[in-house]
């Protein structure tokens, strides 16, 4: 039976009845207000959950899921998970993640509603065609021939085309918000691609905004209103740079004037963007209709050639040198401006002497055979003079006075790469799908269908039109940029039907809509960068007006759409953002195939059409075009994502996006792990991967931050270091406290610039927590080998009785684990990392070898700036029978062989006899440690006493409630009564063992053993103060404790006579293995 149990008090029984009965009564009384509500069902509160709480939301109703009620605020039910999904706007809903974090002031979107047709087909095929199919394309097919030509469109579509397909299986991986294409990369390669990319195309599309503006202007001043030029042509040859100052000029306001309208009613852009679409399809398709028009009735637009060079239409009407009217011969314009007067026998240019003018059909039909003449290429250099390859001509003498002539010229020098990049801007636009994504009935069908849809259509357009051009169109027209060999009309146009006018008008619109467009979008994009906060510099640009508008970035856009705008060349403006849609595309394609490859679970797009040899085609096709188009554009293209990448790797926010990068990242290091797992590392390649005990206070910090400064210096950023510390108790209890102790040293360890990880084990005591950290920390090959402590200052003080043993305890468990031991004496007296020594030494003392490892810590420690202008110097001890002159020699020797710098030192240590200071300090030692047994001892008697007395008293009280039960068994099992005479008799037992004991200490002779070694630290802590005492660091070799665990107190002792007096001790005990070699 037992002796002792709890005896609840009569008063607490009672008020715990008291209690319950109060609760069933407010149970009871909610029930009823339950069945009083309307349904006649009752329902049961819940034991978990406070009353007041029942009426938010009523989540947990009955009783089925009473198992889970505790967890549900963080996991919720499953039907209200799915009742949340099924009303899904725009915002990721049902799981908490980090955007609906940052950005939880998010308006809902009202109900998705568009189809594939309206959603993605039309916009995406609204905002590939466009400025470069009316006003380039035909100078594209006439320069590089319908093959070449041919090549450099099924180029650019098939990078478009896997691009597509890349885009498709990232969109259909989970739900794609605003942002389009910066979202998809950034939550695919990270922030640092994310933010590097999604500012490229930013730049992209802003250029692209002065891309159209330029094609805009370009179709005012050249097609619709030539007379409306503010700079006219002052001399024949300044036609171009008057174009270009009236593109600057006409630019800048249109730009302004665009940037007003969406500032005032973006609303309205986004109305006429249907009204934009109407003019492109309509402008396309009375193209189709010109050329089926051809095939019976070709339009009527005469060539005037001189020989086999295009004459200019500008500047004269009737195609001949004179005409007859009346029997009469007169000159026509076109002599008066090759000859010097309209007399027949005028001194005219010698060509025009020697050639004659013919007319032919500008658009001869499809019928024509032209075809074959436009087949292949025909590059030509900046001002030559477009001729007709199988025209008749004679060569004149005089060649120099050509520029003042009615000649059609080339306004830039053509080849192959070039017409890459003009031609590429025609084909992006291929995001406008996933943009709209939150607006899509069902986005992931949608965006797959209709941009792979609208890719397709637009690539039978370009591809059909590169044929029925040359199939249709004379060359010399297709080669005359401005149609001026056919009185100034759009080349296009000329085959349109019902009239020129159509497409001059539609291609108008659908310009000037692109470049609202453009303004549009550019500045939503830098705003969702900017919100992302990944960029700090940009972050201004994140706010707008109380409706969300980006006022600021809208300015910024506009600013660098002059950049564009100022260029004025439509040419050069167009390989720009080439450059920047190729790498946004590139990185769609790496996003695509590194998630593909890497298989991460998450990895689950809808669409299932896609491979990774795609994907990875697709970026090759990208980087190779980026070249193509221009190898220096592609290289300052790069430059600047670069820079943006390591500013943001630099200095950005730190975000965790579950991207890729993080888990290729993650690949690597198993690999490399796998890899280094094979065997131990080889001496050249040795270095200390270093395993830092940090003692933590009260308060989770750190109690010497100097440790982890000396442990940046010592690293300098290279190899493995891992911080360690150790809270005593259960984890269960100290969940909050090891949190707090983790974040506590990364940040010392930020500020101390530690690069390397933390780790806090928790452990019912500190001695087993220091053994589980040697035992486990790291992973694989990639575990430290060296340990580096503090050298407990306190270990003599009472209270810290135990420090010493842990101390002790973790020397030998590194020795049996084959790690090397750095401890740091007087730690707080070492550097911090902002300190310079100007001079001084770092001295070694080479007592016995241990692989090298004080060779090699002192080089270590003098690549860091702290350290760097001390010096090295080596001491090493001879003895009695040692050539201390020959040591010397063979030690400079070994440091030669070493590649050390180092000053050398032999200290002979002659044996004599052992002193009384060494004697008594010995004696002293050992009397203090059996103080402390005996101390100890009776504490513990002291302890037992008090126990019983606290029985005692425990056993009186309890009496009356158990006397019946108890009354004979407590005298049988304890003796619960004390009387006067044994107490006294106790307490003289005591004292008496405690004399005597003492009596023992004071009349007790030293052991020989510790008098050896006592000596051995007294004259070797002389030799070292004598030489060393003023160094800024000496590096000492670490005697291991003896192998007596009696002892271990006398070994704390004999490291403190041997370091004592010294400022900045290091002591080393090496692993045993060599870590430094002669060898290369």
């Amino acid at each position: 039976m037992p002796t002792s149990f709890t005896v609840v008090p009569v008063e607490t029984q009672g008020e715990e009845r008291q209690r319950d009965g109060q609760l069933r009564e407010e149970e009871d009384e909610d029930n009823e207000r339950d069945r009083g509500a309307g349904d006649g069902i009752a329902r049961e509160s819940s034991p978990f959950i406070d009353c007041a709480e029942l009426g938010r939301g009523n989540m947990y109703e009955g009783k089925n899921m009473a198992l889970f009620e505790e967890e549900m605020d963080s996991n919720p039910m499953v039907s209200s998970l799915l009742n949340k999904l099924a009303n899904y706007t725009n915002l990721t809903q049902g799981v908490v993640e980090h955007e609906a974090d940052e950005d939880s002031k998010r308006k809902e979107v009202k109900g998705p509603r568009m189809g594939t047709f309206i959603g993605v087909y039309l916009p995406c095929l609204q905002n590939i065609l466009g400025v470069i199919l009316f006003l380039r394309l035909t100078w594209i097919v006439g320069t590089a021939g319908v093959l070449e030509s041919f090549i450099i469109v099924f180029m650019c579509c098939a990078c478009t085309m896997l691009t597509a397909i890349s885009m498709s299986a990232i969109a259909t991986n989970g739900v794609v918000p605003a942002g389009g294409s910066y979202y998809m990369i950034s939550r695919s390669l990270g922030p640092e691609f994310g933010g590097a990319v999604g500012l490229c195309f930013y730049l992209g599309t802003t250029f692209a905004g002065a891309m159209y503006i330029l094609g805009t202007i370009e179709i005012l001043l050249t097609y619709i209103s030539p007379s409306a030029a503010i700079f006219k042509v002052a001399d024949v040859g300044e036609e171009t740079e008057a174009m270009l100052n009236n593109m600057r000029v006409y630019g800048t306001c249109i730009v302004i004037l665009m940037a007003i309208v969406v500032f005032v009613g973006v609303k309205y852009v986004n109305k006429l963007a249907l009204v934009f679409l109407a003019c492109v399809i309509l402008s396309i398709i009375a193209i189709y209709a010109g050329v089926i028009k051809t095939a019976f009735d070709p339009p009527d637009f005469p060539i005037c050639l001189l020989g086999n060079r295009t004459l200019s239409k500008r500047n004269f009407d009737v195609c001949a040198k004179f005409t007859e009217s009346n029997n009469e011969t007169k000159t026509t314009p076109l002599w008066h401006l090759f000859c010097d007067s309209s007399l027949l026998n005028a001194t005219c240019d010698d060509y025009f002497s020697l050639n004659n003018v013919t007319e032919i059909q500008g658009i001869p039909g499809i019928m024509s055979g032209v075809l074959t003449d436009n087949l292949w290429s025909a590059y030509s250099e900046k001002g030559s003079i477009i001729e007709k390859k199988d025209q008749p001509s004679v060569a004149g003498s005089e060649e120099s006075k050509m520029g003042g002539l009615p000649y059609v010229f080339t306004d830039i020098m053509t080849y192959f790469t070039m017409l890459v990049g003009i031609y590429f801007p025609s084909v992006t636009g291929i995001m406008a799908g996933s943009n709209r994504s939150g607006d899509l009935k069902d986005a992931q069908k949608s965006i797959p269908t209709g941009t792979i849809l609208a890719i397709s259509t637009t690539s039978f357009i370009y591809l059909s039109c590169i044929v029925l051009f040359g199939a249709c169109i004379e060359g010399v027209i297709l080669r005359d940029k401005f149609g001026e060999a056919v009185n100034g009309n759009l080349v296009v146009g000329t085959l349109a039907w019902p009239s020129p006018w159509v497409i001059v008008i539609g291609s108008f619109f659908s310009t000037c809509g692109a470049g609202l467009q453009s303004l549009t979008g550019a500045p939503r994009l830098l705003q969702a960068i900017a919100r992302d906060g990944i960029v700090p510099f940009i972050q201004i640009f994140g706010h707008g007006k109380a409706n969300g508008e980006p006022t600021w970035a809208l300015l910024l856009t506009v600013g660098i759409c002059e950049i564009g705008i100022l260029i004025a060349s439509l040419d050069s403006v167009a390989p720009i953002l080439s450059m920047f849609f190729l790498m946004c595309y590139m990185f769609v394609n790496l996003a695509c195939a590194v998630q593909t490859l890497l298989r991460t679970p998450n990895w689950r797009p809808r669409f299932k059409y896609y491979h990774w040899t795609l994907s990875f085609l697709g970026m090759s096709l990208c980087l190779a075009l980026m070249f193509i188009c221009s190898w220096y554009y592609a290289l300052i293209a790069m430059l600047i994502a670069g820079c943006i990448y390591k500013y943001i790797e630099y200095r950005g926010a730190e975000k965790e996006w579950g991207d890729g990068i993080r888990g290729l990242s993650l690949n690597a290091a198993r690999y490399a792990l796998l890899r280094v797992e094979d065997g131990p590392p080889h001496t050249k390649n040795w270095r200390p991967q270093l395993l830092v005990l940090l003692n933590l206070d009260n308060e989770q910090l750190v109690k010497h931050p100097r440790l982890l400064s000396f442990t940046s210096q010592l690293k300098a950023g290279k190899g493995l270091t891992i911080v360690g510390s150790v809270l005593q108790g259960i984890y269960l209890d100290k969940c909050t406290e090891t949190q707090k102790a983790e974040e506590n040293v990364k940040a010392l360890m930020g500020v101390e610039k530690t690069k390397g990880f933390c780790q806090i084990v928790v452990s019912p005591n500190f001695r087993d927590g220091i053994s589980y950290l040697i035992q486990s920390a790291g992973l694989g090959g990639m575990k430290h080998n060296t340990v580096l402590m503090a050298w407990p200052q306190s270990w003599k003080q009472a209270e810290n009785r135990f420090s010493w043993k842990n101390f002790v305890d973790t020397v030998r468990e590194t020795t049996a684990a084959q790690q090397a031991l750095l401890v740091a004496k007087n730690i707080d007296l070492f550097p911090t990392n902002q300190e310079r020594f100007t001079e001084g030494n770092i001295d070694v003392w080479w007592i016995v070898h241990d692989g090298g490892m004080l060779m090699l810590l002192p080089f270590l420690l003098r690549q860091h700036k702290v350290w760097r202008k001390c010096k090295m110097r080596i001491f090493t001890v001879a003895q009695m029978d040692d050539n201390s002159i020959q040591m010397k020699k063979d030690l400079q020797m070994f440091l030669y062989h070493l590649r050390l710098n180092a000053q050398v030192e032999v200290v002979e240590m002659f044996e004599n006899d052992i002193s009384a200071f060494t004697y008594e300090k010995t004696l002293m030692m050992e009397q203090r440690s059996q103080m402390l047994k005996q101390m100890q001892l009776s504490k513990n008697e002291r302890e037992r006493e008090a126990q019983l007395i606290h029985d005692k008293n425990t056993a009186s009280r309890s009496a009356p409630a158990a006397e019946a039960s108890v009354a004979a068994a407590v005298p049988e099992k304890v003796q619960m009564t004390w009387t006067k005479e044994k107490f006294v008799a106790e307490k003289h037992k005591n004292k008496d063992s405690n004399v005597s004991g003492f009596k023992d200490i004071f009349n007790m002779k030293p052991n020989q053993s510790n008098v050896r070694r006592m000596h051995t630290a007294v004259k070797l802590n002389g030799v070292v103060l004598n030489k060393s005492q003023h160094a800024q660091l000496v590096l000492l070799n670490m005697p291991g404790p003896p192998k007596n665990r009696k002892g271990d107190e006398n070994y704390m002792e004999f490291l403190e006579v041997l370091t004592e007096g010294l400022d900045r001790v290091l002591l080393v005990r090496g692993s045993g293995r060599e870590v430094i070699t002669i060898y290369s």
